[in-house]
């Protein structure tokens, strides 16, 4: 991945990390302009971490930090 997708994954992480499992994450949105970067990249860094079972979105509600060992 390029730089801006790498700063949005660490960005994203550190989220992650700061909440309990089941917290939600911010709206794509929200992480689009915390992290200065567009809705696309987000979304390719979100779908990653899901991938990689860190989150579990659910729509309609938001996406939400999976429990257990990381």
């Amino acid at each position: 991945m390029g730089e801006v997708t790498d700063r949005v994954e660490v960005v994203i992480r550190d989220l992650i990390d700061e909440l309990e499992p089941g917290g939600r994450l911010p709206s794509e949105r929200e992480l689009a302009a915390r992290t200065k970067a567009g809705r696309t990249t987000v979304r390719l860094v979100m779908t990653r971490l899901v991938m990689l079972g860190l989150v579990l979105p659910v729509q309609g509600r938001g996406t939400f930090v999976v429990g257990g060992p990381r």
